[in-house]
């Protein structure tokens, strides 16, 4: 039971509050399109929505490699690089033990004796590190604030929702590119054929032959030319020469003597 009507309407309105910011931070998302998009769109959220971010990034884990694909300003690569070096850092536990890390002050965190006063000494002093998971690959989106303690429980919760939204996002996004990328190479492939169909229509026509012995010319030029053999193919039929294919078959090699 609430203790005054004054709380009561604080919590409603907060939660009203994050009610729309769910929505809105979902549509954002979603709405990105590629990954690259959607990655941008997520730290971008991050400092505009989360009160005690001033600084957002993403960091990914690909085998041994760490990289920082988007951030909203380079102090943030910065930080990433510290945490590398010094082997250590709230980014990279989040990212490989996938746990939340908050730390209110860098500057004396015990967790961190060498790469928190680094980190302070470049003007970050609290963190904010969130799982990511997407496309099979580990990460974390990190928020960095100038001041201690900057990221209380509404901001630390948005930031929850946020990094939530983004594995949700990327993967679709992921999705997305993986059928584009399907159906493009479908479209390459039925291109392909066709164009040699057509090569093969013009040799079959020009030198009586059958549709097997056409197709064996572009093979052997192909392999005689070294290129692929639907650019012997659309060579042809742009120019209507045939392919050269090289000495004739059994053709005895005038060095061999």
């Amino acid at each position: 039971m609430p203790t005054s009507d004054g709380e009561s309407i604080t919590k409603n309105e907060l939660l009203s509050d994050l009610t729309i910011g769910f929505a809105e931070t979902a549509r954002i998302l979603f709405s990105a399109g590629s990954v690259q998009n959607t990655l941008t769109q997520v730290v971008e959220v991050a400092v505009a929505t989360i009160e005690g971010c001033d600084y957002a990034g993403i960091l990914l884990m690909e085998g041994a490699a760490v990289t920082t694909p988007v951030h909203t300003d380079p102090v943030v690569r910065e930080i990433d690089l510290l945490q590398q070096r010094a082997g250590e850092g709230p980014c990279l536990d989040a990212a490989a033990q996938r746990v939340i890390v908050y730390a209110e002050d860098l500057r004396n965190d015990a967790r961190w004796t060498i790469f928190g006063p680094l980190a302070a000494r470049e003007g970050v002093r609290s963190a904010l590190a969130l799982p990511l998971t997407t496309n099979g690959e580990t990460g974390a989106v990190n928020l960095y604030a100038r001041y201690p303690a900057a990221f209380g429980v509404v901001d630390r919760g948005k930031g929850v929702i946020l990094a939530s939204l983004a594995s949700l996002a990327l993967s679709a996004a992921y999705l997305l590119e993986n059928e584009e990328r399907r159906v493009d190479n479908l479209h390459a492939a039925l291109s392909s054929r066709e164009i040699i169909g057509q090569a093969q229509g013009i040799l079959m026509e020009r030198e009586r032959i059958s549709a097997d012995q056409a197709f064996d010319i572009l093979r052997r030029a192909s392999q005689y030319l070294n290129v692929k053999l639907r650019e012997v193919a659309q060579a042809l039929v742009d120019t209507g020469e045939r392919p050269e294919t090289g000495p004739p078959r059994g053709a005895e090699d005038p060095e061999a003597t």
